[in-house]
C-alpha cells in the first residue's frame, strides 16, 4: 500500500472498520451501516482493491454466454420491471422448447459458449414439464454448457403452478440438468422495500429459505442486491448481512453482483418515485462495500456492466470486482428500458479488461478458467 492510500485511509470516517478488515476481522450491521453511509468511497475503493489484489492479483475473468429470456409472460407487476407483460397481452411471448434448444446450439456453435443464463416472467401456465424438457434436451445437445436458471422466485411460481414444495421442485430441476441459480428476485431483503416494489413476489425469508434449499442438495447460486430503489442505508446494509449469514451457514453463493435499479420505463419512473439511476459512483461505493463485507465468504465479485456500462465495468475491477460477467446476445430485461445496448462480445469484453491492465481469463460456470487470453 502506497503512502498517500495509507494516508487516505487513516483519515477515513471508517478508518477503524477498514482496519479490521485487514486484519480479517467480520463486520457487524452497525459497521456496515457505516460504510454504506461513509462520504470517502475512495478510501472504500483502496481497500476493496487490496482484498481483490490478494486473491487474483491482475487477473479479470469473464464467462462466455446468453442471456434466454424464454417468457415476458408474467403474474407479478413488479414496480421496477419494464418487461413483462401480463397474461393475454398482445406483446406477450413464450418460447417453445424446441425454440430454447435452438438458441442455445446455435449460440454454442456460434459463439462457443459455455453457459446459459435462463430466466424468464412468471408465467402461471408453464408446468414443471416445460423446464424438464428444456434442461435435459440441452443437456443432450450440449452437454458442455451449463445451465445457469431460474431465479428464487421462478422456482416458487413453478411450486405454486405444480401444488409441491419448492424443494421438490428443485430436486426435479437438478435432476433434467439445472447446474446453478442465478441471484435474481432478491432486490432488497426487506418486505417494507419488496411490499412497496415488488408485493407480489416471494418475500425476504423465502428467497433466503430457496437458496438454502438448493445449496443443501448441490445447487450452487449466486447473490444478487438491486439497490437505488428507495431503500434507506440500513435497509441496504441487512440485506448484505442476510447474505453473509447464509453464506456462512451453507457456502453456496459463488459470486455477488450488486446492480443499479434502471428505472427507464417502469412503473416506479412513471409514478414519479424513483426519476434516475443511482449513477457510477454508487456503483464503485457498492462495489468496495461488497468486496469488503464478504471478506472471506464470497470469493466472486461482478462488475455489474450491464446496468452501468463498460466503462464503469472497468473502474469496478480497482474497486474490488474480479469478474466482468458475461458476454451478452439477445438479452431482453435491461434492453426494455431502452437504457443502452445490451449486446456485448467476448473480444470486448477481452479488450476491456486489457485497456486497464488486467489478464482476461475466460471461465466456465463454476469460475474454473478455461482459456486465458
Amino acid at each position: 500500500m502506497s503512502l498517500l492510500s495509507q494516508k487516505l485511509i487513516q483519515k477515513s470516517d471508517v478508518s477503524d472498520i477498514l482496519d479490521q478488515v485487514l486484519h480479517g476481522n467480520r463486520l457487524t450491521l452497525n459497521d456496515c451501516i457505516r460504510l454504506i453511509r461513509s462520504n470517502n468511497p475512495y478510501s472504500l475503493g483502496i481497500i476493496g482493491n487490496i482484498l481483490r489484489d490478494k486473491l487474483y492479483g491482475k487477473v479479470a475473468t469473464f464467462v462466455n454466454n446468453i442471456i434466454l429470456n424464454y417468457t415476458n409472460v408474467c403474474i407479478t407487476y413488479c414496480k421496477f420491471c419494464a418487461f413483462y407483460r401480463a397474461p393475454g397481452d398482445t406483446e406477450g411471448y413464450t418460447l417453445s422448447v424446441d425454440d430454447v434448444v435452438k438458441r442455445v446450439v446455435t449460440a454454442r456453435d456460434l459463439f462457443g459458449i459455455s453457459q446459459v443464463l435462463m430466466q424468464g416472467g412468471h408465467n402461471p401456465d408453464l408446468k414443471i414439464e416445460y423446464y424438464e424438457e428444456a434442461f435435459r434436451t440441452m443437456k443432450e445437445r450440449c452437454p458442455d454448457v451449463a445451465i445457469h436458471g431460474l431465479s428464487a422466485s421462478e422456482i416458487d411460481n413453478i411450486s405454486k403452478v405444480e401444488k409441491s414444495s419448492t424443494g421438490e421442485v428443485l430436486s426435479r430441476l437438478k435432476e433434467a440438468g439445472l447446474d446453478s441459480l442465478p441471484g435474481a428476485g432478491a432486490e432488497i431483503l426487506d418486505d417494507d422495500v419488496k411490499s412497496r416494489i415488488s408485493p407480489l413476489k416471494i418475500k425476504s425469508d423465502e428467497w433466503l429459505n430457496i437458496m438454502k434449499q438448493a445449496h443443501e442438495i448441490g445447487i450452487k447460486s449466486s447473490a444478487t442486491m438491486m439497490y437505488g430503489t428507495g431503500e434507506d442505508d440500513e435497509q441496504r446494509a441487512r440485506h448484505l448481512m442476510k447474505i453473509a449469514e447464509l453464506q456462512e451457514k451453507t457456502h453456496g453463493f459463488m459470486s455477488f453482483i450488486p446492480w443499479s435499479l434502471e428505472p427507464n420505463n417502469t412503473k416506479l419512473q412513471a409514478d414519479g418515485i424513483i426519476k434516475y439511476s443511482s449513477g457510477g459512483l454508487e456503483l464503485l461505493k457498492m462495489i468496495a462495500i461488497s468486496r469488503i463485507v464478504f471478506s472471506g465468504l464470497i470469493d466472486h465479485l461482478q462488475s455489474s456492466w450491464l446496468t452501468n456500462g463498460v466503462g464503469m465495468a472497468q473502474l469496478a475491477l480497482t474497486y474490488g470486482a474480479d469478474d466482468f460477467g458475461g458476454t451478452l446476445i439477445g438479452e431482453e430485461v435491461v434492453s426494455a428500458t431502452g437504457a443502452r445496448s445490451t449486446e456485448l462480445t467476448s473480444d470486448k469484453i477481452i479488450t476491456a479488461i486489457k485497456q486497464i491492465g488486467f489478464m482476461a481469463h475466460e471461465r466456465n460456470n463454476f469460475y474454473e478458467t478455461i482459456r486465458i487470453h
